[in-house]
């Protein structure tokens, strides 16, 4: 198979870990006889830099030409610490989305035995932990109307039964591939977006008489991930839950270094770790590329490539049970191994199996 494949490394470390993952992309490439053309092109505070715009057309461009996107991160302390600044790196990563129409991003939260002792949950509470966080990416206060004086501020949640229907959608279909639970998350017993919500939720519920579904406030549901993560199969929720959600979601793991994700909808589909861009380790050799190469197996997975995807994954296994691994998540005493040899040791497990 052919696929062209817009890289976006942006900031930070996204240059170091996304290597890594193309890297690992030409080892699958090659053992199965596929060609895969890339496209680099700028976003973030990168493309800031040198075009005043974090997302700008040659990249939009360059996306909607490609298969899908393969990107890394933003974000900049240049920016993160100047409240007046008017563009700012994360900007791009929402126009990308927006212009793009990716209206579902989708989270697998996954454990990993070898590193249950990295959690900050006891073993006996995460392990066996599996399920997917489906977060409406294009609506709510993130794209509603927004006012900002000195003295006072707002931001609109604002929601469409158009747009709530086709992201419940998507969870149902994840739940009916999955175990068949389907647990909704909002706030209804305060927000109007949120009954509205809830409303269209239990409407779309009857056409999966199959499938189980429950309904949970949102500060309930984040304890819930704390005290009972394995009750979870499919969360689907709205944009600014979704977010604060899947980052606590991720933590459970013992690394945001860990987990990859997908933002999908009407265009060009978008690969990507769910952490940030970590410029204080940028250059420094020891940023995890694992969630970036899992975003890649989740990439391959998504076009078709089930067999590819899966080689992905067994080499990741191999290298953390081998004890391959970076800083964040090295066992005491274990030999080090930077951004790059990770990437490299994945890459030759993949070319030698």
């Amino acid at each position: 198979m052919n696929l062209k494949i817009a890289v976006l490394p942006g900031d930070g470390i996204g240059p170091e870990i996304s290597r890594q993952g193309v890297k690992v992309l030409d080892a699958v490439a090659e053992k199965f006889g596929h060609k895969f053309d890339y496209s680099t092109a700028l976003v973030g505070a990168a493309a800031i830099e040198a075009t005043g715009n974090p997302f700008p057309k040659d990249t939009l461009q360059v996306c909607r030409e490609s298969d899908a996107v393969f990107f890394s991160s933003v974000g900049d302390p240049k920016y993160d610490n100047n409240p007046d600044s008017k563009v700012r790196p994360e900007q791009g990563l929402l126009a990308m989305r927006k212009q793009l129409g990716l209206f579902a991003n989708i989270r697998p939260i996954d454990t990993f035995d070898c590193l249950l002792h990295k959690s900050p949950l006891k073993s006996e509470i995460v392990k066996g932990a599996d399920f997917i966080c489906i977060r409406e990416l294009t609506g709510g206060m993130y794209f509603g109307e927004k006012h900002e004086e000195d003295d006072k501020a707002y931001d609109i949640n604002f929601y469409t039964r158009k747009e709530i229907e086709r992201i419940l959608r998507v969870a149902y279909k994840y739940a009916l591939q999955r175990k068949k639970h389907v647990t909704v998350v909002d706030k209804a017993n305060v927000l109007a977006s949120s009954r509205l919500w809830r409303k269209v939720a239990m409407e779309i519920s009857m056409e999966y008489a199959n499938v189980t579904t429950d309904f949970m406030f949102v500060d309930n549901a984040s304890m819930k991930i704390i005290q009972d993560p394995r009750f979870f199969d499919v969360i689907v929720t709205e944009n600014t839950f979704g977010d604060i959600l899947t980052d606590e979601a991720s933590v459970i793991t013992g690394s945001m270094g860990l987990l990859p994700s997908a933002s999908t909808g009407e265009s060009t589909p978008v690969f990507e770790p769910i952490h940030g861009s970590w410029p204080q380790a940028a250059g420094q050799n020891i940023a995890n590329p694992v969630a970036q190469i899992l975003s890649g197996a989740m990439m391959l997975e998504y076009l078709g490539l089930d067999k590819e995807g899966k080689a992905i994954r067994e080499a990741v296994d191999q290298s953390l049970e081998h004890e391959v691994r970076t800083p964040d998540i090295q066992a005491t005493g274990a030999p080090y191994y930077g951004t790059e040899e990770v990437g490299q040791w994945i890459a030759d497990y993949i070319r030698k199996h």
